[in-house]
């Protein structure tokens, strides 16, 4: 499960969403423990027809089971807001079978007592109705009602109809009775009667298709080797297939018709993957196909099926955003590797969810790793990190914990990305080797089965012949993290340098840490490897001419803040020699604080022009426009990435920054950026020409709009409407507010409430006001807390533009958010 809601600015909406509502959580309280295995799931066959008027399924399912070791005469299946038609024994003739149902659990009275060794199959007729059902999600999956119908009348024309489901955490129970618990594991045939217009998708192979008399079809999709109930799937749209194959093994595309011709290029490195992660792991990919599809309106990022993931529409991405990157490559990467850990070795108990999450996450830098080198690699480690650490009511949480109120809860910045920082660090402390023939063992020891974190660990330990309890005591089954100060003393007379370490956190959760640091003279390093296991330490190095740098975490494996004292002549020589994406970036920010040093101005210089992408991207985007005098100093390399960057993303970024500078002489730069192929560099030009000409801004706007236009440019266009202010535009602003997704609507809502404020017609004023609030009726409820806030602000802005007007303001103020 990858908890991602849209791209750009989307993606830093969800990130600051998750942890606003993250803060608003309780202090755990109620033991949680693994599910109790009274009977082990053997074989799920299921037959599924849909009603599209009523959006609901009419189920029939075969449910094979025996009792997990003691002898029982009863059965707890779990069926969420169902209609139960017949609830029997399978035999020669069915036999009824007596139950109780309270629309979450049916307790069912067996006709005999069952001993371990003994199977039997209940038939269950049944209607789901998700729609009915009154549940909550989470963070990363912000709905549980499991089924999901996609306009599925058609009464809006420009969106598809589609079925999907989404299991995680326990909702695969709202459409199909079974144990859903994650330490359950079964065989499964799903057989799906759909219009013949459409195709499907489930676990494992399609074996047969059918066409009925009536219109419809049956597709029977069989999986025949054991994973968890929440990785049942089933799909149903009118998508194109786009085949692709590794080794022979069927792996396909499902996207909407208007991507067909992009998909390779979207999910295009998914041989290579599988191909990557077969050998990291020594693992062969374990089942027998695996296909992607897109979903309207999904619940969450992307999700790990067996054989089957879903991604969210932002999947979809046209020829000219695959021009600036592929923004999906590392969702499509995590839910991979989910197919291994996960679905092959699936977490024993919610507790710990980190032996799939924090695998997941961890897989996105290894294979940036692997196709993009080091540096990218460490900027997704670095940004990764950031996130966990940005937020600190995360550091009160254990990675595997027992105590917590809901399961929803372990979907957080700890399960995923504290976890796979971790990995990182684990990596580090045992070597590469070891490292992998870990993972091997535990994927080994455990396949077609579940795991936890004690298995991790003793995997690792038989690999590595080291006892790791010190490890995950304080990694795994601790909270926090280590928070320290850095400081150096030379002493010269000596020939010594002196490098003193001081954990900040607290006596009560200190660290063990391994660390290797590095002293440097010119290009030449001399590598220590220390420990630091107190809460202050000194380690003294020697030296024959004073250092230029001594660089502690030499790697940048470490999971820690700092305020690390070094001088801007050690950043300086950070940044030359150290070298790898952290050391330069901390010296780029270092130099950012002493703009009045010239040193410092031309480390920055020389920064921006670094070898990588994404840090020549991040040094633009961290220049403070309204810094004049180094605005002046570094506007002539800005100028030259802006016209010739073969990075699109950093064109944009350096167009940006000139824009702010308002200077006429850029205007051609503007003028031929709109024609790019880029629409971020488009949508850059743009703003940039608003900020010289907002007549002709408008003008370019009104014929951009007629062509396709995503991301930055659509923004860019929306902004230039809303800039006009407009009376006559009103209907096309209102419309293009309209039609945005919830997240996309709260990038947006600040810009069209101060368009609003400039409008003289009260009707069109409280139509937008409608529009905003409308729209806030769509974020899900577990961030509305948060989002009403925004909104609010939003809406004071006209209020307090419009205060001669008492009674369009009263209004205004009575539609404020609670």
């Amino acid at each position: 499960m990858k908890k991602i809601i849209s791209l750009a600015f989307s993606l830093i909406v969800l990130t600051a969403l998750n942890l606003f509502a993250q803060e608003e959580e309780q202090k755990p309280s109620v033991y949680q423990a693994s599910a109790e295995k009274v009977h082990d799931l053997v074989h799920t066959r299921l037959e599924a027809r849909f009603d599209y008027s009523k959006s609901q399924m009419l189920g029939k399912v075969w449910i094979t089971l025996k009792p997990h070791f003691y002898a029982t005469d009863s059965l707890k299946l779990d069926a969420k807001g169902m209609d139960l038609h017949a609830v029997q024994l399978v035999s020669a003739t069915n036999v009824p079978l007596k139950y109780a149902y309270d629309g979450w659990v049916i307790k069912i009275k067996l006709d005999k007592q069952y001993t371990r060794n003994d199977k039997f199959t209940i038939y269950i007729d049944y209607t789901a109705k998700p729609n009915e059902l009154k549940v909550k999600g989470s963070a990363a999956i912000n709905d549980a009602k499991g089924l999901y119908f996609i306009n599925p009348t058609g009464a809006d024309k420009n969106k598809p109809t589609q079925i999907w489901t989404q299991g995680e955490t326990e909702a695969t129970s709202a459409w199909c009775p079974t144990i859903d618990k994650p330490n359950q594991k079964t065989t499964s045939e799903i057989l799906m009667t759909v219009p013949d217009k459409y195709v499907t998708l489930s676990n494992g192979k399609l074996v047969s298709q059918k066409k009925n008399g009536d219109g419809t079809r049956t597709d029977h999709w069989k999986m025949e080797l054991p994973h968890a109930p929440y990785l049942f799937f089933m799909g149903v749209g009118d998508y194109a297939i786009v085949n692709d194959t590794y080794n022979g093994m069927e792996v396909n595309y499902y996207v909407e018709k208007d991507y067909a011709s992009v998909a390779r290029k979207i999910f295009g490195d998914t041989p290579a993957m599988i191909a990557f992660y077969e050998k990291v792991t020594g693992v062969k990919y374990p089942w027998v196909k695996y296909s992607q599809m897109t979903a309207r309106d999904y619940v969450s990022g992307a999700m790990e099926n067996t054989t089957a993931t879903l991604h969210q529409e932002s999947a979809q991405q046209d020829a000219r955003e695959l021009v600036d990157e592929n923004s999906w490559e590392g969702t499509i990467a995590h839910e991979l590797f989910h197919q291994w850990f996960g679905d092959y070795v699936t977490a024993e108990s919610w507790s710990n969810l980190t032996v799939n999450e924090s695998f997941a996450d961890y897989s996105e830098y290894l294979w940036y790793e692997h196709k993009y080198g080091v540096d990218e690699a460490g900027a997704e480690n670095f940004t990764q990190m950031q996130s966990y650490l940005g937020q600190p009511s995360e550091s009160e949480k254990d990675l595997v914990r027992f105590y917590y109120d809901d399961k929803e809860e372990m979907f957080d910045l700890v399960s995923y990305q504290k976890g796979g920082r971790i990995l990182h660090m684990l990596r580090q402390v045992v070597g590469d080797s070891a490292f992998f023939k870990g993972i091997n063992e535990y994927l080994t020891d455990n396949k077609f089965g579940t795991g936890e974190a004690h298995q991790l660990r003793l995997a690792m330990e038989a690999v590595s012949g080291r006892d790791l309890n010190w490890f995950f005591n304080q990694w795994y089954f601790g909270y926090g993290h280590p928070v320290v100060d850095i400081s150096y003393a030379y002493d010269d007379a000596a020939k010594k340098v002196s490098v003193t370490i001081n954990q900040m956190q607290g006596e009560d959760n200190l660290f063990e840490l391994p660390l290797d640091i590095d002293v440097y003279n010119g290009d030449q390093k001399v590598r220590y490897s220390v420990w630091l296991n107190e809460k202050s330490e000194t380690f003294t190095f020697p030296y024959t001419t004073r250092p230029d740098l001594v660089n502690v975490d030499a790697n940048k494996f470490t999971l820690w803040q700092k305020t690390d004292n070094k001088t801007l002549e050690n950043y300086i020589h950070q940044y030359k020699y150290a070298g790898n994406y952290v050391d330069r970036r901390e010296a780029f920010i270092a130099a950012l604080k002493q703009t009045d040093n010239p040193k410092a101005v031309e480390l920055l210089k020389l920064a921006l022009n670094d070898k990588s992408n994404r840090m020549r991207r991040g040094n633009l985007s961290r220049i403070n426009p309204a810094d004049k005098n180094l605005l002046a100093a570094l506007e002539p390399g800005i100028v030259i990435l802006a016209k010739s960057d073969k990075s699109k993303l950093v064109r944009a970024q350096a167009i940006n920054l000139l824009a702010n500078l308002k200077k006429p002489e850029y205007m051609e730069i503007f003028k031929a950026g709109l024609s790019d192929s880029s629409y971020s560099v488009a949508g850059a030009s743009l703003y940039g020409l608003s900020q010289l000409d907002k007549n002709l801004a408008l003008a370019e706007a009104k014929k951009l709009a007629t062509k396709p236009n995503k991301g930055s440019l659509k923004d860019a266009i929306s902004s230039a409407y809303m800039n006009s202010g407009s009376e006559e535009l009103f209907a096309v602003v209102s419309e293009n507010y309209k039609k945005m997704q919830w997240w996309e609507q709260l990038g947006q809502v600040n810009d069209f409430a101060g368009y609003l404020s400039e409008l003289k017609s009260a009707d069109k004023i409280k139509k937008g006001t409608d529009l905003i609030i409308a729209g806030s009726k769509s974020i899900p409820e577990q961030y509305q807390t948060q989002t009403n806030v925004m909104i609010n602000k939003a809406l004071q802005v006209i209020i307090d533009k419009k205060s001669n007007d008492k009674k369009l303001r009263a209004e205004i103020e009575k539609k404020l958010l609670k």
